[in-house]
């Protein structure tokens, strides 16, 4: 089969189209015929070396590239009795060390990493939701608001900042969305109660329009000190970047979300797309084999929905 690769670090041209053997799932896992694969900022990280140098993943050959899939079930191991042959699901890859990843032709994960997918989307619109819709849940626990209190949420108009203000709001929240002016329209749509354009005095303009600061802050454009700056003391921030969470000044919680595969949740999200209630965007399709510049595109910037990988047919 056909699978993305960086064999080593560098930049997008580093990325291959390589040649692997088709997995076997063992028990209690399932092999995905991949129809879809979101191109994801965590992707550009593994293939500059970023997770690596982290401690991530150990230095030991190629590195595996994608985290999300939507396709169809392919081969069942045992022990798997919620699945057949053909059925439609959506899934997440969070085992880096795994040979392959999910932009390829199959890829083999355990059966409790995926749900079934959504009735009313797309697989390339499926795609998109694993690793951002479960980011945001998981930094929505790790928050720790209640209904009513304010959350601030950078880079609201991009991917994981929508599914955050989308859910937030849907937990009872005061979302306030920061995002270029161009995006106010958006990031309201999506609902927010209050829009702070970006700038660099964030903590000032949020402050501005929520005196005292705000409950809490899930920080998905990595703005750092200049969002715990609209933070209350004693409130509670967390970072989406391993490494990029500032000290907590002013007795802030200051916490670092570790993202899980999640299998039930994600059966939620899936059930909120159906109904309706949450958002799934595509900026645009690419073939598997213009990987390099989905990554061009992607550190371009700008993008309002990610970037989708898909096979050919």
């Amino acid at each position: 089969m056909k699978a993305i690769l960086a064999p080593h670090p560098g930049g997008p041209e580093v990325l291959e189209l390589a040649d692997l053997p088709v997995p076997e799932p063992g028990p209690g896992q399932v092999r995905i015929r991949v129809q879809a694969a979101a191109v994801n900022p965590v992707d550009a990280a593994t293939r500059e070396g970023h997770l690596t140098d982290a401690g991530l993943v150990a230095p030991n050959g190629p590195l595996a590239i994608g985290w999300d899939v939507a396709g169809v079930i392919d081969a069942v191991g045992t022990a798997v009795a919620r699945y057949a042959l053909g059925d439609a699901v959506v899934g997440l890859r969070d085992l880096l060390s795994a040979p392959s990843g999910t932009q390829a032709e199959f890829v083999v994960l355990d059966a409790d990493a995926t749900a079934h997918a959504p009735r009313h989307a797309t697989p390339a619109e499926a795609s998109t939701l694993p690793l951002n819709g479960l980011t945001a849940e998981q930094s929505l626990d790790l928050v720790g608001l209640r209904p009513g209190d304010t959350l601030l949420v950078t880079g609201a108009a991009g991917s994981l900042g929508g599914f955050l203000v989308e859910l937030g709001a849907l937990r009872g929240l005061h979302v306030v969305g920061v995002a270029r002016p161009s995006d106010e329209q958006l990031v309201r749509g999506l609902g927010a109660s209050t829009f702070v354009a970006r700038t660099d005095a964030l903590g000032a303009a949020v402050r501005a329009a929520i005196p005292g600061g705000v409950d809490g802050a899930i920080d998905a454009a990595v703005a750092g000190i200049a969002a715990l700056d609209a933070v209350r003391g004693g409130g509670s921030f967390v970072s989406v970047v391993a490494g990029a969470a500032p000290l907590p000044l002013r007795g802030t919680r200051v916490e670092n979300v570790w993202i899980r595969a999640d299998g039930a949740r994600l059966a939620e999200l899936v059930a909120l797309v159906d109904a309706g209630r949450l958002t799934l965007r595509v900026a645009e399709t690419l073939p598997l084999g213009e990987v390099a510049r989905a990554h061009e595109r992607l550190a371009a910037g700008g993008l309002r929905g990610r970037l989708v990988l898909v096979p050919a047919a």
